[in-house]
């Protein structure tokens, strides 16, 4: 290259840069200004755009001595691609100003003069949008506790080192693969994603028709409500389109009813009444819906798990063990009746008794145990209750006047004895809580064969109690299961504590991916709606001031 050249092209490169780094002090000073204004400002707008998160904003561009921070134009394409893969995890990119960012882009692009204020702002805007979208995967949209009063699953924005989780995110080499790497990694989760692209694709196909009212249809019948019955299970990917005509209820057919029973959480009898009717009536819309506030639910409680712990899903009735993000055993449970409801929280189990007692607590005795005192005078014998007083000596029964003993001030303690008859069966497992909730054994085996098992006064029983005490306890020395079914033969009353505390988290899931497939259920409690109002409101970032 010649001299001259090499010169002239050293001298434009010291005046582009010189131009770039007075643009960009440029923007330093309009963003200097925007961060002044957040301090003192009750809520922070660029426009008409209520930017979340303005403690962070603050924080993180102070740290910054105010620099822009998006520089680089793949640095700005990785977040609009994250932004709009986002619906994929049943969020909305509206939430993380997607078309705003898009019309700023447009405006900065087709500027014949750099506007520092214009660029400043989109900074900015970029950011917020940014603390969001990580926000909304590692913590969820809505805040658990307005949701659910009992809620204690603590996490802190501040465990994140936020300021710096920011700095990493942007410098990253592909920010929607960083971001990406949020989503939880379960199959629970990742599952159920997939299962919300189906349904999506059923929905923007036009779902499905609802099949008219009439008598209960089986097998055997010809009615022309059978043929809807046909294509609603076509359109859903229950039968093939082959399989869409006719006015027949044939056994094929039957089994395909019994199938879609069994994903419906409905008795599997393959009949179609007024039940099975109902769900297979609710649209594909409803289910996007109903998949999206359990996607949610999710992202509340699987981070920041240990590898090993046990999930109790309430509204599915079953229990199960996770030991490296995979489940290694799972059990049928009842659960509390709706006006009775098991809470959502989460403890740590620490140990289990063999052959327990149980001391009757406040809640039944005043609802169930005092009433039944009072109708029958050998309820407590049957029962194998023992009365005690505060002490812990026992009471003579006979000198107690029940006509005039309440609750309320009840002097005396009441406590079932080991036994066939003990409501804890033959173990409990104890993860301390003020809800006064573990899981248990139970005398009442035959409900576990019913699909709806909401029976119990809030504490959960498990169907095969031995089998996760075994599990439990094969890390302890001399536990096995031949051991304690020696024990329980014996009736020896023994508390046996775990080698390490195992996180137990509650959860309320309507929907959910198992062994392959979705699983829709009956939303017990009524908690799907509320969700679902605050997933689709505007999101409400809770500042630390």
């Amino acid at each position: 290259m010649p001299a001259k050249t090499s010169v002239y092209v050293l001298l434009l490169t010291i005046a582009l840069l010189g131009t770039s780094a007075r643009a960009d002090s440029e923007m330093a000073a309009f963003i200097r200004a925007e961060v002044e204004q957040i301090r003192y400002a009750h809520e922070y707008k660029i426009g008409p755009i209520h930017v979340a998160g303005r403690d962070l904003v603050a924080a993180f561009y102070e740290q910054r001595g105010f620099a822009p921070a998006w520089g680089r134009q793949a640095q700005v394409d990785g977040l609009m691609e994250a932004i709009r893969r986002i619906e994929a995890d049943g969020l909305d990119p509206k939430d993380y100003y997607l078309s705003e960012l898009l019309d700023y882009h447009q405006k900065i692009a087709a500027a014949d003069i750099a506007d520092g204020q214009l660029k400043a702002e989109f900074d900015l805007i970029l950011t917020g949008s940014l603390i969001r979208l990580c926000y909304n995967l590692i913590f969820g949209k809505v805040d658990p506790i307005t949701q659910h009063a009992s809620w204690n699953f603590n996490r802190d924005v501040a465990d994140l080192e936020p300021v710096a989780f920011l700095e990493q995110a942007i410098a990253s080499d592909d920010i929607a693969v960083f971001i990406a790497e949020l989503i939880p990694k379960y199959r629970i989760y990742t599952g159920l994603r997939g299962v919300l692209a189906d349904y999506r694709r059923l929905a923007a196909a036009g779902g499905w028709a609802p099949i008219p009212d009439g008598d209960t249809l089986k097998q055997g019948m010809q009615d022309e409500r059978v043929a809807a019955l046909r294509q609603r299970l076509v359109a859903g990917g229950d039968l093939l389109p082959g399989q869409a005509s006719g006015n027949r209820f044939d056994e094929a057919l039957e089994a395909t009813v019994k199938r879609f029973q069994q994903r419906h959480s409905l008795d599997a009898d393959g009949v179609v009444g007024q039940g099975t009717l109902a769900a297979l009536n609710v649209s594909a819309e409803q289910r996007i819906g109903q998949i999206r506030v359990n996607l949610e639910r999710l992202r509340w409680v699987l981070h920041d798990v240990p590898p090993e712990f046990i999930l109790v899903d309430i509204a599915g009735y079953r229990v199960y063990v996770y030991k490296e993000r995979q489940t290694i055993w799972e059990s049928r449970v009842q659960v509390g009746r709706p006006y009775r409801q098991t809470p959502s929280f989460r403890s740590d189990m620490k140990y289990i008794v063999f052959n327990p007692t149980w001391t009757v607590p406040p809640g039944i005795l005043s609802k169930d145990v005092l009433p039944a005192i009072k109708k029958d005078p050998g309820y407590l014998e049957r029962r194998n209750i023992s009365v005690l007083d505060r002490s812990g000596r026992p009471v003579d029964t006979g000198a107690i006047d029940w006509a005039k003993t309440t609750a309320r001030r009840f002097p005396y303690i009441l406590r079932q004895e080991p036994g066939p008859s003990n409501a804890l069966g033959q173990v409990k497992f104890i993860f301390p809580n003020k809800h006064f909730v573990f899981l248990h054994d139970t005398p009442s085996k035959a409900l576990f064969r019913r699909t709806d098992r909401a029976f119990s006064s809030g504490c959960i029983r498990v169907e095969r109690p031995l089998e996760l005490a075994a599990l439990l306890l094969q890390d302890v020395s001399g536990w096995n299961r031949s051991h304690i079914d020696k024990l329980i033969a014996a009736g020896r009353t023994q508390t046996v504590f775990l080698s390490q505390p195992v996180p137990v988290l509650m959860v309320y899931l309507t929907a959910e991916f198992f062994d392959g497939q979705i699983l829709f259920k009956d939303d017990v409690y009524k908690r799907d709606a509320p969700l679902r109002k605050a997933l689709d409101s505007p999101f409400r970032f809770h500042e630390a001031s």
